[in-house]
């Protein structure tokens, strides 16, 4: 028989690889030395470069950000989230 893994992966037990396994903090501290690179590369006059190098650092605050509040409404949905069962005692 054919193999067929490319039609549901999911049912032949692969799972998908997870997108990133950086914490936000490591997103922060990565956004932050790309700003103070930017600025030392400016400062020796690189411009070009460092406009490159700072213009990382919103994408990466951004992305550090997005995962930190998503984990906090994931947090929340979590404990106002009922299991289905109601006890009226």
């Amino acid at each position: 028989m054919e193999n067929l893994n490319f039609i549901d992966p999911l049912l032949h037990g692969i799972t998908p690889n997870p997108a990133s396994k950086l914490s936000v903090k490591n997103l922060v501290c990565a956004g932050i030395s790309t700003l103070v690179i930017g600025a030392v590369l400016k400062k020796a006059g690189h411009n070009k470069t460092a406009a490159v190098v700072g213009g990382l650092a919103l994408p990466l605050l951004a992305s550090a950000c997005y995962k930190k509040l998503s984990k906090i409404s994931k947090d929340k949905k979590a404990e106002t989230e009922s299991s289905g069962i109601e006890y009226n005692h």
